[in-house]
């Protein structure tokens, strides 16, 4: 088998069980009422992975150096009020970036 065939073979498999794990929940449950748990778990999740990922964004911050925390904090700090000012998570995060990028390639 050639590597483009093995390309394609991978992706059909990949897709496959994409999908089939998309449909599962759909077919399993059928016209039932969702679950409690579920319910629940859709209201918690989003925001105990935010804080997750939060955490493991700022996991390595040295205060040694100034350079090093400064401007993670205020990358942070511009996609909180961002949020704040405009309802917008897509313009957060892409604010949040630019800012980090900038401080950290021309300011420090």
């Amino acid at each position: 088998m050639n590597s483009t065939m093995y390309a394609v073979a991978a992706i059909a498999v990949m897709s496959a069980v994409t999908i089939a794990l998309r449909f599962l929940p759909f077919i399993a449950l059928g016209k039932r009422k969702t679950p409690r748990l579920v319910t629940y778990l859709g209201k918690v999740l989003p925001s105990a992975i935010m804080g997750m990922l939060v955490v493991y964004c700022l996991k390595d911050m040295d205060f040694a150096a100034v350079q090093s925390y400064v401007p993670q904090i205020i990358a942070g700090l511009v996609v909180v009020l961002s949020y704040i000012w405009k309802r917008n998570t897509l313009l957060s995060i892409v604010a949040g970036t630019a800012c980090f990028m900038v401080l950290v390639q021309v300011v420090f």
